[in-house]
């Protein structure tokens, strides 16, 4: 059992995880290019390569909220403003969401996937990053990790998207995770698992998503 999962196991953690999340639910607000960039418009000469370490961390799976309810202000939210149903929107995101794995733990270059009681964990390496366009004109970046453990039972492939193109923390994230390979995973449109802060409440998550 590796730090990060030694320190899960015992509780230590939180209140590192409480400190990490509330400097994220106050940090540094996006530059004009960093919100436009967010947005999808950004010239591909901006984008930078990122470290593992912009995305060190605790984080929990927003699936959970999405299923049981807690997430239907934003979904109401949603529907709103794009003139749609509110179970359109649950239908599209219990596809994004849609995951196992409950929590993910990021430190020294290691991810660890809890799923239930079973921890699976690999050390990545940097693949570089992927722009990508999408249908709607806007555009997207994953950056790309790969676990060369053969004996690992962790995604070989894992790739981040998170609205942020050039180096800064994670305030949550999109993950694609698979063992085919990296070009498999970049056509995969329809299911991102999201993260945010372990120690962020529910109350919180909702606000974040609210005003993001």
């Amino acid at each position: 059992m590796n730090k990060l999962a030694l320190l899960l196991g015992i509780g230590l953690v939180l209140p590192g995880a409480q400190a990490f999340a509330h400097a994220h639910h106050h940090g540094a607000p996006l530059t004009e290019a960093e919100q436009k960039a967010s947005e999808g418009i950004f010239d591909d000469k901006a984008v930078k390569d990122r470290p593992l370490s912009d995305w060190d961390g605790v984080w929990q799976s927003l699936n959970p909220y999405l299923l049981n309810g807690d997430l239907d202000p934003v979904l109401a939210r949603k529907a709103k403003a794009a003139n749609k149903s509110v179970e359109e929107y649950r239908a599209y995101y219990k596809k994004g969401y849609a995951t196992d794995v409950e929590m993910i733990g990021i430190e020294n270059n290691v991810m660890e996937f809890h799923t239930g009681k079973t921890v699976n964990a690999c050390q990545y390496s940097y693949n570089g990053f992927k722009i990508l366009t999408y249908a709607s004109g806007k555009k997207g970046v994953r950056y790309l990790f790969e676990c060369k453990d053969a004996a690992s039972k962790a995604p070989k492939y894992v790739q981040f998207s998170d609205h942020t193109i050039a180096p800064r923390k994670s305030q949550h994230f999109h993950i694609f995770m698979g063992n085919a390979s990296h070009d498999a995973l970049l056509k995969e449109m329809d299911n991102w698992p999201t993260y945010y802060p372990y120690q962020l409440s529910k109350a919180q998550i909702v606000d974040e998503m609210l005003h993001h």
